[in-house]
């Protein structure tokens, strides 16, 4: 790298990591971390999205689990001490200080020399630090900014190696005692060759030690495109991906470069291991919250690693004593379904969109409702209708624009559209516009009489009036509805969900069609688990239910059928073999006694959800991967809508995305068509 471009990378490394303490900051003023020192060293305060306090709350869990399980399991030795490279602006030795848990320790920081400078004034202005610190006047003696007793500030580039060495030795660092090197999401900014020789050299010039490692994984991905198209965009490319692609890849490079012990695990499965659980509940209630497909997204594209050798005892942080079972190891494919954008409905931009609903009206007409999007070049919730309609082979769509008042609509996501049997008209059921409003009402649309392929131009829209207890009941997200017969009548069966006071709701509602009257059915059996961001499917004059999100933010690997008996209803629990692997936020279809699930959010970090066929006879569970490689574009299938076209055994999938933590918001640009024929007929 010449002179000057070294220079232009080392200021947007250093711009990542001052958004980072901003980012933290702010977690740590919503509660979630405790830490009265990074309002003192951000600078600048910015209140953060709650999805990003959640991405900066689990990094600083993971990187403070690792570093306190080092100093108790070394608390009984004369002299330790921890080396944080690239520590930018962090404020973990004056935590630890501040919590009396460096009575032997000696913290080292390195970063580069305009970073490690600023800090040093940064401390030596603010009382509240130089005073924990105690400034023994050792700064100024060539790469120190700041020294105090237990505390040294150097500046220095940490891809220069003989350089590094030959600082930290004249600071003071001791290669004969136990040492932790910390590295929170640096050396991936670091050409490899130069961050696989920095950790080759700590292992082998220091006898015990330990080594904390916080990175992105998984960059090939639709979420790891994002991601990677994102750090590229600002000039900071992660070049650990390429070469270490997952967790076990960076396991071999750790175990390959001189360390004895190495344990990995990415953050969903830190956050359900090595937190415990009322610690999760709590974190979980901070901040009204929607955003879970992402948090679970971001959490999978990040890992923590701890690698060891000569400690005696072994260190192993993240070999926890809790019996939660680790995820179970790559989902087994049984074959590929192909993808192909949808001709003609590709330059529409008002399909760009999540949250959304789409219902198939009629045969060849398909109705797409709400959700977050794109409108004249603008992200913001969808006030327009979107019917597509078939001709001669060809999708093409129409907007419509609702004669309806803006608070009844309110551009609603996650809510439901049910297209009654027989009738013109079909139902909305609830929705929300912010996780903090308390849901909205039903609306009846109703669709013209002359309602023909060519599709509706106009859909008229009526509120409808229920009991309030019946209302205040139905007001509520991510919930399903489904039509039922019980005794040769229909009824909008109504399950889960959650709502603004609910995070998880587990109860549902008959409601007699057309008149939509709350009618008490006798239902007996095992009931389902609360759940939300489920399917469910009409099947046999009951439903199916498959998947979803239960109480602790954990992905639902149950499908259970909802069966018409003489009486009433009754659950029974489909078994599937092999167990459907637990997932949410997919769409689902029935078709000739198969049930499919289309995409959706899993823990198996390895893969994506693609389409999954359950025969409803036998219980056989078969993956399939979705072939993307004529599409020029990440496909994201959660948050997505799909339709099911029998004849030509295709799924049209509608929208899909999210908001990619703070990477931005994917939209997937153009409706897909999935060819399902191979995997119907052979199955």
């Amino acid at each position: 790298v010449g002179r000057g471009s070294a220079v232009s990378l080392s200021r947007q490394v250093q711009r990542t990591g001052g958004s980072s303490v901003v980012s933290k900051c702010s977690a740590a003023a919503r509660g979630y971390i405790q830490d009265r020192f990074l309002r003192l060293l951000a600078g600048r305060r910015r209140r953060r999205a709650p999805l990003i306090h959640r991405g900066y709350y689990i990094r600083a869990r993971a990187v403070d689990h690792c570093v306190q399980d080092f100093l108790l399991k070394t608390k009984s030795l004369p002299r330790t001490q921890i080396l944080s490279l690239g520590a930018g602006f962090d404020s973990l030795y004056f935590r630890l200080k501040d919590m009396g848990l460096l009575h032997h320790t000696v913290v080292y920081e390195v970063d580069f020399p305009n970073v490690a400078c600023q800090k040093a004034t940064l401390i030596k202005e603010m009382k509240e630090l130089s005073a924990l610190v105690g400034d023994t006047g050792g700064e100024g003696l060539g790469a120190t900014t700041f020294s105090g007793e237990d505390y040294k500030l150097l500046g220095v580039d940490l891809s220069e190696l003989s350089v590094l060495e030959k600082i930290l030795e004249e600071a003071g660092l001791n290669n004969e005692i136990p040492t932790l090197f910390i590295a929170e999401v640096v050396l991936t900014y670091m050409e490899n060759t130069r961050s696989d020789a920095l950790i080759h050299w700590a292992a082998a010039h220091f006898p015990q030690a330990c080594f904390l490692l916080y990175e992105q994984v998984h960059p090939e991905d639709p979420f790891g495109h994002v991601m990677q198209q994102h750090f590229n965009q600002l000039n900071t490319a992660l070049h650990s991906l390429a070469q270490y692609p997952d967790c076990e890849a960076q396991q071999r490079r750790f175990l390959g470069k001189g360390w004895t012990e190495c344990s990995v695990m990415d953050m969903n499965e830190f956050f359900t291991r090595c937190i415990p659980e009322d610690e999760q509940q709590r974190v979980q209630t901070l901040e009204p919250f929607d955003e879970y497909e992402e948090w679970h997204l971001k959490c999978s594209h990040y890992f923590v690693l701890a690698a060891s050798k000569g400690m005696e005892p072994s260190w192993s942080p993240l070999l926890p004593s809790l019996t939660v079972p680790r995820h179970a190891g790559p989902v087994g494919m049984a074959g590929s379904v192909p993808a192909a954008v949808c001709a003609r409905l590709s330059g529409v931009p008002g399909l760009r969109r999540y949250g959304h609903h789409s219902v198939l009206i009629k045969a060849n007409v398909i109705l797409t409702t709400g959700g977050f999007g794109e409108e004249d070049g603008q992200h913001c919730r969808m006030r327009n209708f979107h019917v597509l309609s078939k001709h001669a082979g060809y999708w093409e769509a129409v907007c419509v624009t609702p004669n309806i008042p803006d608070k009844r609509w309110g551009g609603r996501l996650y809510h439901t559209v049910s297209c009654l049997s027989d009738t013109l008209s079909a139902l909305v059921v609830g929705g929300r516009t912010s996780p903090s409003s308390a849901g909205l009402g039903m609306l009846w649309l109703k669709f013209p009489k002359t309602c023909n392929a060519s599709g509706p131009d106009d859909v008229a829209v009526e509120l409808v009036s229920l009991q309030p207890a019946t209302e205040a009941a139905l007001l509520r997200w991510r919930h399903s509805a489904t039509e039922v017969t019980f005794k040769g009548e229909q009824f909008l069966f109504v399950y889960g969900g959650r709502s603004a006071l609910e995070p998880v709701l587990g109860d549902w509602y008959f409601l007699h069609t057309p008149e939509l009257t709350c009618t008490a059915i006798a239902v007996e059996g095992p009931v389902p688990e609360s759940r939300h961001s489920h399917s469910a499917c009409s099947w046999e004059g009951g439903v199916l239910i498959a998947g979803g999100l239960g109480a602790a933010e954990q992905p639902l690997g149950s499908v259970y059928l909802l069966r018409e008996l003489e009486h009433g209803f009754q659950w029974q629990t489909i078994e599937t073999c092999p167990p459907l692997v637990p997932r949410y936020s997919h769409t689902a279809h029935v078709h000739e006694g198969k049930l499919l699930l289309v995409g959706g959010v899993w823990f198996h970090a390895s893969s994506v959800p693609g389409v999954t066929v359950i025969d409803l006879m036998t219980g056989l569970c078969l993956d399939y991967v979705i072939n993307v490689e004529h599409l020029e574009w990440p496909l994201m299938l959660h948050n997505h809508s799909s339709i099911f076209l029998p004849d030509e055994k295709e799924l049209l999938v509608i929208g899909g995305g999210g908001n990619c933590f703070s990477f931005g918001t994917h939209l997937n640009p153009e409706p897909v068509l999935l060819s399902l024929s191979s995997i119907l007929i052979s199955h």
